[in-house]
């Protein structure tokens, strides 16, 4: 009802001088009814003929018209009514009051009680007068207010009519933010139908469309499951974003906190579009297997670290010993820990995998029963110009960091690897790919008895995840932000995609699940055109690509490939415990040459001998072929 009320109309009807004028005569000769109809029960013997009735209400008749147009009180606007407004309405109830006392005296002779009636008429005039207006006010603003507050509150579709999509109404249908104006699908089973009383609208085609959309002032579209906004990515979505429609989606699981779902909805980013089926793991067996334990996270800080660190806090662990070089970072992440997760104990240790002394301080203070190890360097252009320090880092750092876990009796360590060590192209990946090799290696020298320990080794490899530090689409986001244009190294240049939540799972599930010593590689999906990922980003943020907003095409950069290879294929790879997941098939190395050559690596690097370095890197991994060394 408030919906369509008229605000402007009911404002005009404020300042209307005639109504007030009139308003303000009935109420002032109401004053004087409402005397004598009070007098003749308290004071008989002023109201005692008609004639004196009939003379009392004649001149407050004339007394009220005169004086409310002598001194204007219905040119006041009653919204804007101030303190010095009040003197017109009090003046005219006393000089009615002074006149009605004129006339008593002249037809009937002075008498005290035509003093007390005249005194009770100007009381009760000037208070009714200012009471009404109070009143009238109070009104408007409460009905303002309301109004104020719908117009606020968007007008909402929800999509379908699953389960989920009746809960999303009975969620929102208190929310001061939305309102629900009903369902909407393609199907028309519940045509014409209501569904927890609210109608079910179909639609097949963007006539219908815009029909449904205009006639009901919808202001969003609203997604109660990230796979119904990945089906109308092309449909509902993409009309939504040529009307400026808003798409909005409620938050999955992977962005509850602590049990507390994230209530209100939020606007559909490019990454909801980019989801493949969820991802189906043993959750309760990987809570089982971390309770209580103490687990530490090198680059802890990270997009992924930070993403571990969150997914253990709800895992009844003992302990999260946090291990991170950048500060800022750290700190960050320590204020959202100690926010969202009050009962959560963790260590937060600067330090750099580079130092042993550190790490040795880590390790034999907190003892971690399980290391997750994602600390490295991992953009490709910066590691192209410093081959150097991504050895140190991603070689020798994590060298360390398996040595540790070894002298410290850890049960497992993970590393977290990356799909450029797959037929590397740039020094990135090939420092991954060493990486591999030395952490395997030792798995298998103590599965093989030739060094003691009980230490599982796990290595990970996976693509891009969305919204990673340093990824594509928090840049293209902020490029967007300033106006563009927004930078694309190729036309064609293809990426796999993986949701950093997503990717933290799968390797909780291969920690858990693992036996030890193997790559594990994930299952990416399909592989994205950066291209069209820019635009479609472009598009979301409700700006036409190319017009609004320009596509610039920089060139690939030193190490970049055009085409991200494979990870999981029956050529590479071969089944796991998880349908998702495959264990790599890789050349095997032994642990003294795998250590001498780490060893030997270490050493060049501190010297910055980089051709001896992209030597035995090359040698050690001839698949690796670079266009720059």
């Amino acid at each position: 009802m408030l919906k369509y009320f008229n605000i402007s109309r009911l404002k005009e009807s404020f300042v209307r001088e005639e109504l007030i004028f009139i308003l303000d005569m009935i109420i002032s000769v109401g004053a004087s009814i409402i005397l004598i109809l009070g007098g003749e029960l308290v004071m008989p013997q002023v109201f005692q003929s008609f004639n004196v009735v009939l003379t009392y209400l004649l001149a407050s008749i004339v007394a009220s018209f005169a004086f409310f147009l002598l001194l204007k009180t219905y040119k006041i606007i009653i919204r804007h009514l101030g303190v010095k407004d009040i003197i017109p309405f009090a003046l005219a109830s006393i000089f009615k009051g002074i006149l009605l006392l004129l006339v008593f005296i002249v037809g009937y002779g002075y008498n005290n009680w035509y003093l007390f009636v005249s005194v009770i008429d100007f009381l009760i005039t000037f208070f009714l007068l200012l009471g009404i207006r109070i009143a009238m006010i109070l009104v408007y603003n409460t009905l303002v207010q309301k109004r104020s507050e719908e117009f606020k509150r968007q007008r909402v579709l929800v999509y379908g009519t699953a389960d989920k999509s009746v809960a999303v109404i009975k969620r929102l249908q208190t929310s001061p933010h939305y309102r629900i104006v009903g369902f909407i699908e393609r199907s028309d089973r519940h045509a014409k139908m209501l569904l927890d009383q609210h109608p079910v609208f179909n639609f097949d085609d963007d006539k219908t469309l815009r029909r449904i959309i205009s006639e009901y002032s919808i202001d969003s579209i609203l997604f109660s499951k990230d796979t119904d906004a990945q089906h109308e990515s092309d449909g509902l979505i993409e009309f939504c974003i040529n009307n400026k429609v808003k798409t909005l989606i409620v938050p999955e699981v992977d962005e509850v906190v602590e049990g507390q779902a994230l209530l209100r909805p939020r606007a559909i980013k490019v990454e909801d579009l980019l989801g493949r089926k969820e991802i189906q793991i043993s959750l309760n067996e990987i809570k089982a297997y971390f309770s209580d334990k103490v687990v530490m996270v090198t680059g802890a800080a990270g997009s992924i670290g930070s993403e571990l660190v969150r997914q253990l806090a709800t895992f009844g662990v003992a302990k999260i010993v946090l291990y991170d070089n950048a500060e800022t970072p750290m700190h960050n992440l320590r204020l959202e820990l100690e926010d969202k997760y009050k009962n959560l104990s963790f260590v937060p240790i600067i330090g750099d995998v580079r130092q042993k002394p550190r790490l040795d301080y880590a390790f034999r203070t907190h003892r971690p029963q399980v290391v997750f190890h994602a600390a490295a360097y991992k953009h490709v252009p910066l590691m192209e110009e410093n081959p150097c320090e991504a050895v140190l880092v991603n070689v020798y750092g994590t060298r360390n960091v398996a040595d540790k876990c070894l002298e410290y009796c850890v049960d497992r360590m993970v590393m977290i690897s990356t799909d450029k060590a797959v037929n590397p192209t740039n020094i990135m990946g090939c420092t991954k790919r060493l990486a591999e090799i030395y952490v395997q290696s030792l798995g298998l020298a103590i599965e093989n008895g030739q060094i003691e320990g009980k230490t599982i080794f796990v290595t990970t490899r996976f693509g891009n995840v969305l919204g990673s530090n340093g990824s594509v689409i928090p840049r293209f986001r902020d490029q967007i932000a300033k106006g563009g244009p927004v930078t694309v190294t190729h036309k064609d240049i293809t990426r796999y995609f993986m949701t950093i939540p997503e990717a933290c799972r799968l390797v909780m599930e291969a920690a858990t699940m693992s036996s030890g010593n193997q790559i594990f590689v994930f299952d990416m999906g399909e592989p994205i055109k950066i291209d069209q990922l820019a635009r479609r980003m472009i598009s979301l943020a409700g700006f036409i690509p190319d017009k609004d907003i320009k596509i610039k095409y920089s060139g690939l950069r030193p190490g970049e490939k055009l085409y991200e290879e494979v990870l999981a294929n029956d050529e590479n790879t071969i089944p796991s415990f998880h349908n998702r997941i495959r264990i790599a098939k890789v050349r095997e190395y032994n642990y003294d040459f795998s250590q001498k050559v780490v060893s030997r690596l270490e050493d060049l690097a501190r010297k910055v001998e980089i051709p001896e370095v992209i030597s035995i890197m090359k040698e050690i991994v001839p698949e690796y072929h670079s266009e720059v060394y």
